[in-house]
């Protein structure tokens, strides 16, 4: 009875996973592509170069706008490749890492959230103003951090390799997209077939009473913070597509996880070249919640004035 259960679950979850991984990829080669273009004809510094005024308010040289406009192309190993083969501090290092774990992978990641119940402008929005946001609030109470971040040398390689190494990286990148995201889906059917997820549902209420989300988004804020957002799609969008999150909800929950998601492995990542790892979540994570709050109390005025004025038009 159990076995036929777990083949029922994996049955179900394979062909959704299929295609979520076909439409992930769809978007996901051709970006990564665009963006070693970029990258290979030197056309993101010249991106970059209309915001470097900006960051010299918020405590950080002009490299980190190269920086910071790669993030929103590209993902967070590209991120850490580029600040390495520049010279930052460790302070300096932090308010730009956590401006970048806010907004890195734009479009492939605003799709997903699109695709959950949001809008695509208001994400980036929520984002870029949330990295502005937190970088400001970091300049002005991190203490002095003058220690040098690890470096290397960058290396400026050819068209024919730059391309060579896109096509390997983008090979595995396949292989892994579809690993995780039928892993995680068949985990998913399995915790809903045993009940795992009401379990989890129940023990993680009171979090999520104070981040302003429900105990029904409980599974969906575990991945969101473990694998992340492009990864956790798949589930994400089978949610929205099933109706088991309502539609504001999946926005809150878009709402937070635009500002604090993959808070396991990426700030990890950085610790590798020298940051301190609590700088990079604790912030991200509180300014989540203001951010949660925030929408549901916008909501909530113009219920107010909605309701008043549908009250003078009856009178």
């Amino acid at each position: 009875m159990i076995k036929e259960r777990i083949f029922g679950c994996i049955k179900k979850a394979l062909p959704v996973a299929l295609r979520t991984s076909c439409w992930f990829l769809k978007i996901m080669l051709p970006v990564s592509f665009f963006v070693m273009l970029l990258s290979y004809f030197n056309i993101l510094p010249y991106i970059s170069s209309f915001a470097t005024p900006l960051f010299t308010y918020l405590g950080l040289p002009g490299d980190a706008a190269l920086v910071f406009v790669t993030s929103i192309f590209t993902n967070i190993y590209t991120v850490i490749a580029l600040i390495t083969t520049l010279d930052f501090t460790v302070r300096e290092g932090v308010i730009l890492a956590v401006m970048c774990l806010i907004s890195h992978g734009f479009i492939i990641e605003t799709l997903v959230q699109q695709k959950t119940g949001s809008t695509a402008l208001r994400m980036i929005g929520v984002r870029l103003a949330g990295s502005l946001i937190a970088a400001f609030a970091l300049n002005g109470i991190l203490p002095a951090m003058p220690e040098a971040l690890s470096s290397t040398e960058a290396v400026e390689p050819g068209f024919s390799a730059a391309f060579f190494h896109w096509l390997e990286s983008s090979l595995w990148l396949c292989v892994k997209i579809f690993g995780i995201i039928i892993s995680l889906m068949i985990i998913q059917r399995l915790l809903e077939e045993f009940g795992v997820l009401k379990a989890l549902s129940r023990l993680f209420a009171p979090l999520m009473n104070l981040f302003g989300l429900t105990a029904s988004a409980s599974f969906l804020w575990i991945l969101g913070n473990t694998v992340g957002l492009a990864y956790g799609s798949a589930i994400m969008m089978d949610y929205a597509k099933l109706g088991k999150l309502e539609k504001k909800e999946a926005d809150l929950l878009n709402h937070h996880l635009a500002v604090s998601h993959s808070q396991v492995e990426d700030p990890l990542l950085f610790m590798v070249i020298g940051l301190p790892v609590w700088w990079l979540i604790i912030p991200r994570l509180i300014l989540a919640i203001l951010v949660v709050w925030e929408r549901k109390l916008e909501w909530r005025i113009k219920y107010f004035y909605t309701s008043r004025h549908s009250e003078a038009v009856s009178l």
